[in-house]
């Protein structure tokens, strides 16, 4: 304890600091937790560690206010349960007779049906440590390869695609790169929302070199397309086509690397032939481009000293994934851009572990320490390793197609592992079929709340994030300890134990002694795995928790005599394949799966927003995360909104042949017509509703497409074709309400039973230092008044004391609860100084077009007269109905649009800060940002809606009155 926590301690009770990793995308980021030992009470970013240097984003920055112990009791998963058959709800049940109930189960089904007969799913966002053991579980002891990761969802193709080429899952560079490139390549990844903090390491680099160009290879207009200096908007699955566009040229203009490919490489001569097809005119037909676009970005791609290329989803998820990631390798191995500062391929990650999973071949396909189970010699060596005879030579069913053997009951028994496939995998409706068809379903996870726990036989309530200990590693090979700083509630366990346990009584009825799961901590886990890996690429033989601990996070390789990691791989130009040569891979172009027509015209892409992750288990009991994007949409173009007589807000019916889920419109200026978008966050958690087929909607992924890539194995999430017709649904209610923090979440998912009585429903948080929640639902026509008699109970809308207004004949109402105001605070609505109140909840039927005005009355605690009026007025003359639509830009500081733009205007016309000109003509765009950062403090904590405030910056009027400057100016 240093000297700073001993005072404190006199007077308080001790700050505690751990240093761990944040638990979101593969970043990577290092974090401070703070806490009293018995609860996290801050979190900050770690200014020693090289991932982020203390910087966080949005998400990181609040991880402490998810870990709230009022918020955690209400969604947390605390105890064992266990339900005999699923006309039972489950009951609490002790450790040892659920593991021997469990045990006894699997005993039973791999003795009648084979060790194939059981299946695991597991997560990218389990501990290395926790991987390690349920592969070892399932390959080791049970003698299966059914188990398979999320990590299959989002990067199964990069792996591919390394492998295929350059011989070896090792993503080749560094962050560092992106401070000595001449050139960003960003393909397929929305990297300001992704990967926030690495945004801001690409901001920094192009302030410091005004040469650094970007180039954005994106279907949306994305923040990140948007700070392009070249942005390509190609179709929805195009990138091939691209990448030999890009390659034809720099053939044409001589700009290859012959010595590098005459020396280094193989296949060249072979898929030159292919590329050459590959025109101008035929390439900008294919990806919708222009030509002289296409010309640009070859001639700085061939010209450039170091080209970087960052890629994620929009490569990755994909039926033709593999190949996207190999035609994009091949355009770094022509022109010679690998293996030197500044330049090569690098996949970013989208999990915290996804790479730590892949290291223990914790996937159907692989073996620890990166071995193919397509290799004897590599199943021998893991089976030395283990104490076993044979590891089983049997490929194991990927994701997509484990849920399907389930399915068929070809697989009778699931386990899943930190991960909520009811709202993540593909065509929901056939993953719920097999969720339903399984025999036994086991969900080990620390969140009650997901969409996946209601099928659990068997719920195993498991540690997270600031609870337990081991290791992760980032996207740059970067391996960074996790360090528990608090204990798990209730009878929480650490995945890693709760696999070991389970094993060794496994074992016991299997009559096995081997192999072992004797481990006493994570740090013995991590000792064998390192074992695995020595003299394998990725060699970590040199390291351990001490060095981890003591000299902070290292990359791999890091083999036993080496005094530090590698930075960047194959400077030597020798690669990873059986003759060191990298491997051209001749990929044909192939077009989406599915196509759109005049049934189904429209392109479906799914992608992040920039403050929440996954499926929100964690995020979305923030109430605060939800300001930036508020509700469950669909954007469309303008364009396709006004040819189907759809306005911004209407309810519309998004559908294909997998399913439908209504959505509420909205138009977005970052899609080309024909082209949609929703987040993948929103799953039936908090938005839902029935459907013509009788079925009820399940989320984005009742949409998405389950055809997946033939050697990655790998979804095409990314595009679907659907179709969207306005909703015939003119009845809506909406309940608003401010509750009691120790009640808001347990509320909001007592409220998801009620979704299915409507055509449309969606509950969401809102608030900030008070949370509240939002039910939005809509009907062909007005539900029972019981039905929605219970909603308004559960919000607290109850009692004599409430304020209503019934017209039974319309089916319209309107009820609003008010709260007593002890004094005035400033922002009145009437004259009277006596008896001020807030409104404290509202519920509008039928007519809702009150919302614009009551509910910002009720988000701004407007201190208000107790009167009846507000049942029948219309908006007030001092409200502004348009600002209910007002967003929160800055999440960190809680700035929002309107304050900015008001800034914004100011300044147009007159300016006192001394830095900016007192003449609006010439202010400066640069010294804008500056002034709103000083007024406002907007973009001065994280930074994550910086893109999005340069941008607000760059629209009239200001942008009428100045010079115009490159937005790499605006830092």
């Amino acid at each position: 304890m240093n000297d700073t926590m001993r005072e404190t301690k006199l007077t308080h009770v001790a700050t505690l600091e751990t240093k761990s990793t944040c638990c979101y995308c593969g970043v990577g980021c290092g974090v401070i937790i703070e806490s009293d030992g018995k609860q996290v009470t801050g979190v900050r970013g770690d200014p020693d560690h090289p991932a982020n240097f203390g910087k966080l984003c949005s998400k990181g920055s609040n991880l402490h206010l998810s870990a709230k112990p009022l918020l955690q009791q209400q969604v947390r998963a605390l105890y064992p349960e266990l339900r005999s058959d699923r006309t039972q709800t489950r009951q609490r049940i002790n450790w040892e007779s659920c593991l021997d109930s469990m045990a006894d189960q699997f005993a039973t089904t791999i003795k009648e049906h084979g060790p194939d007969s059981v299946g695991f799913y597991i997560s990218g966002q389990l501990l290395t440590e926790d991987y390690y053991v349920f592969n070892k579980l399932a390959k080791g002891l049970i003698g299966t390869n059914n188990i398979d990761s999320n990590s299959r969802l989002c990067m199964s193709s990069a792996v591919a695609g390394y492998k295929q080429t350059l011989g070896s899952d090792a993503p080749p560079c560094s962050y560092e790169d992106i401070d000595h490139t001449d050139l960003l390549f960003i393909a397929g990844s929305n990297t300001a929302f992704a990967h926030p903090i690495l945004y801001r390491r690409i901001e920094r680099a192009r302030e410091n070199n005004p040469h650094l160009k970007m180039i954005v290879v994106d279907p949306r207009r994305t923040d990140t397309a948007r700070d392009a200096d070249l942005h390509l908007a190609i179709l929805p699955g195009t990138d091939v086509a691209l990448f030999h566009g890009l390659l034809h040229l720099c053939l044409w203009e001589d700009y290859l690397n012959h010595d590098f490919i005459a020396e280094h490489t193989e296949g060249f001569a072979e898929f030159k032939k292919t590329v050459r097809d590959f025109t101008p005119a035929k390439v900008a037909q294919i990806c919708g481009i222009k030509e002289q676009d296409l010309h640009l970005a070859a001639q700085w791609f061939g010209q450039a000293k170091a080209v970087l290329s960052l890629y994620c989803q929009g490569l990755n998820q994909s039926a033709s994934g593999t190949a996207k990631n190999a035609a994009l390798i091949n355009l770094h191995l022509a022109t010679g851009q690998i293996g030197k500062p500044g330049a090569g391929p690098f996949s970013l990650t989208g999990q915290p572990n996804a790479m730590g999973g892949r290291e223990v071949g914790g996937m159907a396909n692989l073996l620890s320490g990166h071995r193919d189970l397509n290799k004897p010699e590599h199943r021998a060596e893991v089976a030395a390793l283990w104490g076993i005879d044979e590891v089983p030579a049997q490929p194991g069913k990927t994701a997509v197609e484990l849920f399907e053997a389930v399915r068929l009951g070809e697989i009778k028994l699931l386990w899943i592992v930190c991960t909520n496939p009811a709202q993540s995998m593909p065509d929901q409706h056939l993953i719920r079929e097999a969720l339903l068809k399984a025999e036994l379903v086991i969900v080990q996870e620390a969140y009650a709340s997901t969409a996946t726990v209601p099928y659990a036989d068997i719920l195993l309530p498991a540690s997270t994030w600031s609870e337990k200990s081991g290791t992760v590693t980032n996207s740059e090979r970067r391996i960074s300890r996790v360090n528990g700083a608090i204990s798990a509630p209730g009878e929480a366990r650490h995945d890693w134990e709760i696999a070991c346990q389970f094993a060794q009584k496994l074992a016991l009825k299997l009559n096995k002694k081997s192999p072992d799961f004797s481990y006493a901590k994570p740090e013995e886990i991590w000792n064998e795995h390192r074992a695995s890996t020595r003299r394998r690429d990725l060699d970590i033989t040199g390291l351990s928790y001490d060095i981890l601990q003591k000299q902070g996070p290292q990359q791999w390789p890091f083999p036993e005599g080496a005094n530090q990691g590698k930075a960047r791989l194959y400077e030597d130009h020798q690669f990873a394949t059986s003759n060191g040569r990298a491997r051209f891979i001749n990929v044909a172009y192939s077009p989406t799966i599915e196509k759109t027509n005049p049934h189904y015209p429209f392109a479906l892409n799914t992608g992040r927003l920039r403050d929440q992750w996954h499926g929100m288990s964690r995020t979305g009991t923030v109430a605060q995360l939800f300001a930036h994007a508020a509700e469950p949409v669909i954007e469309m173009a303008a364009q396709d909104m006004e040819r189907r007589f759809i306005k911004d807000g209407d309810l519309v019916e998004v559908s294909n042949g997998r399913g439908m889920q209504r959505f509420i419109a909205s138009a977005s200026d970052s899609l080309q017509t024909g082209q949609t978008f929703v987040a993948m966050h929103w799953g039936e958690e908090f938005v839902s509703g029935e459907t013509d087929q009788n079925r009820i909607g399940l989320g984005v992924n009742t949409l998405s497409n389950p055809a997946i890539d033939p050697d990655s194995k790998q979804p095409e999430l990314k595009h679907s074709a659907i179709k969207i017709t306005k909703a015939e649904c003119p009845w809506q209610f909406l309940v608003v309400a401010w509750l009691d923090e120790t009640q808001i979440l347990n509320v909001q998912q007592s409220l998801r039973q009620f979704y299915r009585l409507f055509a449309y429903a969606s509950c969401v948080p809102f608030g900030r230092d008070k949370q509240g929640l939002i039910f939005r639902a809509a009907h062909t026509q007005a539900v029972d008044k019981q039905v929605t008699e219970q909603i308004e109970n559960l919000m607290g809308i109850q009692g004599k004391s409430v304020l209503r207004y019934d017209d039974k004949k319309r089916g319209n109402s309107r009820h609003i609860v008010l709260a007593p105001q002890a004094a005035d605070v400033g922002n009145n609505i009437g004259n009277d100084n006596q008896h001020k109140s807030t409104i404290q909840a509202i519920a509008l039927a039928g007519d809702i077009s009150a919302e614009s005005w009551l509910r910002k009355l009720l988000s701004d605690q407007t201190s208000i007269l107790q009167t009846k009026s507000l049942l029948f007025n219309e908006a007030p003359p001092e409200q502004d109905a348009n600002k209910i639509k007002n967003k929160v830009i800055c999440t960190c500081l809680n700035v929002d649009e309107a304050q900015i733009r008001q800034e914004i205007e100011t300044l147009s016309t007159t300016s006192d800060e001394p830095s900016c000109s007192n003449r609006p003509s010439n202010t400066n765009q640069s010294d804008v940002l500056q002034h709103l950062k000083r007024r406002l403090h907007c973009g001065t904590n994280c930074g994550s809606c910086l893109p999005e405030i340069k941008q607000m910056i760059l629209q009239p009027p200001l942008t009428a009155r100045m010079p115009q400057i490159p937005l790499t100016s605006l830092t």
